[in-house]
């Protein structure tokens, strides 16, 4: 049969495209049927719609079901198929008007006898639409076809039972407030009823045999999973009810479809339910968790849905949820004390959900007040909320320590949401877990989870109530009973605090200990001594915590004030402790009142707390006292910092101009004038000295006669700079007065704290420069040349600042003009042998190119490449000095704008001129200025200057005496990995190409390597040597070594991971920090790893040359399984420190695994230790010295050493041991005394 093409909207060539490739025979049928009725529409000039097909296939089957009481069936089924995908592109209306037609075919060809599971499917596809998009006013409208789709749901054959199970859900969803939807709840319900009937109610249990009540009732049970949700509340509790039975019976697979269902109930949470009937039912499950063996899939989801479910509850019915909170809290219990793994998690995270849920204020005062009612003696029963207490408490036995990490969570929770209400409830769980402290580390591993649930339980009660029933015992006449693991916790977790309590009980034990101190000093009992000092400091550094957000600031700071002055004064130690707590108070009330308080990370629950209560009107009031207190705290802060010898931190420093920022002016001012008074009168004595010394020559070190009066300027000029914040116009001049004349100070120490000064003035009053700027920079000319090394950073810090305002200004011109005049001496900073010096010179640069280009401040690109040519400007320099300084700087600004590419490649030719000078100093630095050259460019860039950088490179090479050729070296590799071998290999003169091929020889190595290593020692090594994001680092780019990958892969990309070897060779500027008398800086990230490298790989040297096992008669036992084991390890190591060994060590090691080598396995003995004789065999020679020469890499040195073994074997025949060994003593004796005779 031959079919037109149809339009894409056509049913039947949809069908012919889905089916006609189909083997099936049914499909076949089915596009017969479909191509017969679309040729016979088109025979009537009927159009080839829906509609009309829906029309022709009615009458198609309404003809056959009348012609032939049983009609073929693969006819039936062809055309109900056909039917059910064209109901539901009719519009409703006709379906409505058609509806009693359709309906009476479909179930008509339903009721057929042997008609297959496709013809039931199709009808109930379309039963299920008629009853949707039908009229459903009245039941009477749906009842005949919706009993239709119910005589299905337990129906034995599957593709039928499912997709009654889709149709009764998808009826039911449109039934939604509609007046049929009670009605056809009460059907489901009935039918329910009457399938647990006809399986005997509850008193039969379920038989899985196909076709039995049982399993029908097992079917309905499925349909319910979807359907339960959409049903009237009525109904649903009525089924909910029959659940209840069904749970009794404790089978596996009812009870598995009624959870699923209440599961899915549970989820959706705007369905309406039964709070009453639900709870029952959830009960009844928690009970069964205890009384019966549930395996660890089952617990899981029991637990789910006890947690869904009674949220549900609890938003459905409060008081139906919190009547029956200990039963469930009791099933979460049992499943944490199970032996499965599966469900711990899942039952603590749904234990605090449901402490965070439902556990409310009313829940919690209800306890409350009974308690309070009954007193001491207790009569009444229990509260809900105790009951929910002592089971959380009971996690804590012993028979949980295998979960206690979880226990500490849901314990935790519990303290949260009490609050300080936990003193009331909870006051056994806080001695539990001081009981679990004490065990030792070996019995427990959770030491972290415990106190961070101990700090929980600090932030709930509060450090007052919270030391009442856990105290820190400081007093205890044995120091092993003071809880000093209490320390760490209060500061970490004490925030909104009384800062009364630290005044009254806190400095109350400090006092005590203190005299306990001295008492036990003067018995001569020094390390008690030291040990209570400590004690005392841990209760000094508290005081931080206390003044985070203290709710008592304006009632009880002054009652501290006094004793705060009095330990500055009188205990050094703690001074940075209490600098610190003034720092916090001061910081957070100001930021209250400005508006400015922005959290840093995750803010604690209890900080919001805390902060909540700080309204502007109370860190008002708070600051109004702090600034009546802050001449006293002023006055003693500043004699301390003058009299002090050092200033851990600029703790004291930074605490005077916090206080400064808030006091009054005239206090400020007072204070301050007082400094220069001071500082004036100690400047005089200097110059008196000074002028009898009889010297102009400026001071290299700081070694002058009297060290002192240096000291008290510098600390004078640091507290006049400290009180800057509370300055006023007057003050800040009078500060820049007594600066002007120690900038051409002789003295490196003064003339330093005088550009830190100024430089600080700079940082912080944009006003100052506004009005001193014409001075400021005739300053800076004047004593351009008189400024010492030790200064120079702050000195650029200076120019810095004047650089920024002066490119606020809109003159292009004086900008230009004020960059010119001071780039020569930022450029000439680059090349300082100070570190610090030079970073800062390089930040600069930068900051300075873009500001060029900041749209904002009416910069664009042109004044950037104008800056550009300034810098290079310094080629023209008369010294190397200067020349490799505009070098690194061009190579900088490269590195920083891919802007400059093109400008930088127009200096190329000069950079080979520079490259042919025999000046190290500018080889070093053009060198450096190629390498980010070639890294930052394009290939397509590079290989216009392939050749020319290529022959200057290796020309340059070849007549120098390898101070750089490694450095050389790796450029070509670059050049080789970014623009291919090949590319290289053009430009290369062919008397340099065993370079190149060295080159690939090597990549092609390091490639075989890394593909050698396997999966997991790849992801270690990369752990151990990913750096972060790379930044600028000029000492790696401009050394005098050929830098490793990470140096390359830093240049490559400034924000791509490395991974890649660490350098085998130190630097220069990083070997001098770590000379052996030089002391480890702890804060430099790097230098602590190497240490700590250093010390893991002399453990393992250590403990790989154990001591040597020796027998009874002093002989050395040499155990061959012991060697064996030692190879077995070394090659299964997969360590990534083994990984990162040098290739020497590499070859050493298989040279000692492979070849030729004496075994002397002939002489080894079965039955003893050491080494026997043997009848016809050399003497044993295990204790004869062996010849370095056996383990050299070349084959000529070890042939030697084996023939000089054999030789000493054979001249040893039949001697003793002491012989020969004497008899070697000699030889070498004879042979010194030739080589010295």
């Amino acid at each position: 049969m031959e079919h037109d093409n149809h339009s894409d909207s056509d049913l039947c060539t949809s069908i012919l495209t889905k089916f006609s490739t189909s083997t099936d025979p049914q499909h076949h049928h089915l596009c017969s049927i479909i191509g017969d009725i679309s040729q016979s529409l088109k025979d009537l000039n009927h159009p080839l719609t829906p509609l009309a097909y829906f029309g022709a296939t009615c009458t198609s089957l309404d003809k056959l079901l009348s012609s032939h009481p049983n009609p073929p069936s693969h006819h039936v089924d062809a055309l109900i198929t056909v039917l059910s995908m064209v109901v539901p592109i009719i519009s409703p209306a006709v379906l409505r008007k058609q509806s009693d037609y359709v309906s009476g075919l479909v179930i008509r060809v339903i009721g057929l006898h042997d008609v297959g599971d496709g013809v039931v499917v199709s009808g109930l596809k379309c039963v299920s639409h008629l009853l949707v998009v039908g009229n459903r006013t009245t039941w009477s409208d749906v009842s005949h076809l919706f009993g239709v789709v119910l005589g299905f749901v337990a129906d034995s054959r599957l593709k039928v039972r499912r997709q009654a199970h889709v149709c009764l859900r998808d009826v039911m969803q449109g039934f939604q407030d509609t007046p049929v939807l009670s009605p056809a709840s009460e059907a489901i319900a009935s039918t329910f009823e009457r399938f647990l009937l006809l399986a005997g109610g509850s008193n039969t249990n379920p038989n899985p045999k196909e076709g039995s009540r049982a399993q029908e009732v097992l079917y309905v049970l499925d349909s319910l999973k979807d359907t339960l949700p959409l049903m009237s509340v009525k109904f649903s509790t009525k089924i909910l009810n029959y659940f209840k039975s069904l749970l009794a019976l404790h089978q596996s697979a009812a009870t598995r479809r009624i959870t699923d269902s209440l599961y899915l109930l549970c989820l959706q949470p705007t369905v309406d339910v039964s709070p009453e009937a639900l709870v029952d039912l959830l009960c009844s499950l928690a009970t069964s968790v205890s009384s019966n063996e549930m395996t660890g899939d089952n617990l899981t989801f029991t637990a789910r849905l006890l947690d869904s479910g009674m949220k549900k509850v609890f938003s459905l019915n409060r008081q139906a949820c919190v009547v029956k909170l200990p039963v469930v809290f009791s099933a979460f219990k049992d499943i944490l004390a199970s032996e499965h793994e599966e469900p711990l998690s899942v039952a603590m995270e749904a234990l605090k959900g449901l402490i965070h849920t439902c556990i409310d204020e009313s829940l919690i005062k209800q306890g409350v007040d009974q308690i309070t009612a009954s007193g001491s003696v207790r009569k009444s029963a229990p509260t809900i909320i105790e009951k929910l207490c002592a089971t959380v408490e009971s996690l804590l036995d012993y028979s949980f320590a295998a979960v206690w990490d979880m226990s500490f969570q849901v314990v935790a929770a519990m303290f949260d949401k009490l609050g300080e209400f936990s003193s009331c409830f909870l006051k056994g769980t806080l001695k539990s877990l001081d009981g679990i402290q004490k065990l030792p580390d070996e019995d427990f591993l959770y030491r972290k989870q415990l106190h961070d649930c101990v700090g929980v339980a600090v932030v709930a009660l509060g450090p007052e109530t919270f030391l009442k029933f856990l105290p820190l015992n400081v007093e205890a006449q044995d120091l092993s009973d003071v809880n000093v693991w209490l320390f760490p916790i209060l500061k970490q977790n004490i925030v909104g605090a009384r800062l009364s309590f630290f005044n009254e009980s806190l400095l109350d034990n400090i006092k005590v200990l203190k005299l306990k101190s001295a008492k036990h000093e003067q018995e001569g009992r020094i390390h008690s001594a030291r040990s209570l000092d400590g004690l005392a400091y841990s209760l000094w550094s508290l005081l931080p915590s206390f003044c985070n957000y203290p709710v008592d600031t304006a009632e009880s700071f002054k009652d501290l004030e006094k004793v705060l002055c009095h330990t500055l004064r009188e205990e050094a130690d703690f001074r940075g402790v209490i600098c610190s707590s003034l720092q916090i108070l001061v910081q957070q009330n100001k930021n209250i009142t400005e508006g400015e308080y922005e959290p840093i990370g995750k803010v604690s629950i209890s900080q919001q707390r805390a902060v909540s209560l700080y309204t502007p009107e109370v860190a008002t009031c708070n600051l109004d006292v702090l600034r009546s207190s802050a001449r006293e705290i002023l006055s003693t802060l500043s004699g301390v910092f003058v009299k002090s010898t050092k200033d851990d931190g600029g703790s004291l420093q930074r605490t005077i101009g916090e206080f400064a920022s808030i006091a009054d002016k005239s206090v400020v001012s007072r204070l301050f004038k007082s400094t220069m008074s001071k500082l004036l009168k100690v400047t005089q004595e200097a110059g008196k000295i000074q002028n009898t010394k009889g010297s102009s020559s400026m001071e290299i070190d700081n070694s002058s006669n009297e060290p002192s009066l240096s000291q008290t300027r510098a600390k004078l000029y640091d507290l006049g700079v400290a009180l800057l914040p509370g300055f006023g116009i007057e003050e800040v001049d009078l500060l820049y007065a007594a600066v002007q004349p120690a900038l051409k100070d002789t003295e490196s120490l003064i003339q330093k704290k005088a550009y830190k000064v100024l430089s600080t003035i700079l940082e912080h009053d944009e006003s100052f420069i506004a009005r001193k700027f014409e001075e400021l920079l005739k300053l800076m000319f004047e004593v351009m040349h008189s400024c010492h090394f030790s200064a120079k950073r702050h000195r650029l810090d200076c120019l810095y600042y004047l650089i920024a305002h002066v490119s606020k200004d809109e003159s292009e011109h004086m900008k230009r003009e004020i960059v010119a005049s001071f780039l020569t001496e930022i450029i000439l900073g680059l090349k300082e042998s100070n570190k610090k010096t030079r970073n800062r010179a390089y930040e600069i640069i930068v900051q300075i190119g873009h500001a060029c280009v900041d749209e904002d401040k009416g910069g664009n690109k042109e004044n950037l490449y104008n800056f550009f040519n300034m810098v290079a400007g310094g080629l023209a320099g008369e010294t190397p000095h200067m020349i490799s300084a505009a070098v690194k700087g061009m190579a900088r600004l490269t590195y920083e704008f891919n802007d400059l590419l093109s400008n930088a490649f127009n200096v190329l030719p000069s950079t080979f001129l520079l490259l042919q000078r025999k000046s190290r100093e500018i080889n070093k630095a053009s060198l450096g200025f190629l390498k980010v050259l070639v890294a930052k460019s394009q290939a397509e860039g590079l290989q216009t200057h392939m050749r020319d950088m290529v022959e200057v490179l290796l020309s340059w090479q070849s007549s120098n005496k390898n101070h750089f050729k490694a450095k050389v070296k790796q450029l070509l590799e670059m050049l080789v990995k970014k623009c291919g071998l090949d590319a290289v290999k053009e430009a290369m003169p062919e008397e340099h190409m065993k370079l190149l091929t060295n080159i690939r020889k090597i990549n092609e190595r390091k490639e075989r390597k890394h593909s050698a290593n396997t999966e997991e020692t790849k992801s270690r090594l990369t752990k151990a040597t990913t750096s972060r994001l790379s930044r600028w680092n000029h000492t790696k780019i401009f050394s005098d070594f050929g830098d490793d990958d990470e140096t390359e892969a830093m240049l490559n990309s400034k924000k791509s991971s490395i991974k890649s070897k660490r350098a085998r060779k130190r630097l220069a500027e990083d070997s001098y920090e770590q000379l052996d008398d030089e002391p480890l800086d702890l804060l430099d990230r790097e230098k602590t790893r190497s240490s700590l490298r250093s010390s893991d790989s002399l453990k393992r040297k250590l403990q790989a040359d154990d001591e040597p096992e020796i027998d009874a008669d002093g002989r050395l036992i040499i155990s061959e399984e012991d060697k064996r084991e030692v190879r077995t390890e070394n090659g299964s190591d997969t360590d990534v420190r083994s990984v990162a060994a040098s290739r020497k060590t590499e070859k050493r090691r298989k040279t000692s695994q492979a070849g030729w080598a004496y075994t002397g396995s002939e002489y080894s003995s079965k039955k003893a230790g050491g080494d026997l004789k043997r009848k016809g065999k050399f003497e044993p020679y295990a204790y004869w010295p062996l010849d370095r020469k056996m383990v050299s890499r070349r084959p000529e040195h070890r042939a030697a050493a084996r023939k000089g073994m054999s030789s000493v074997v054979k001249r040893m025949e039949g001697q003793s041991v002491s012989n020969a060994l004497a008899m070697k003593t000699k030889k070498i004796k004879k042979k010194s005394h030739k080589k010295h005779g």
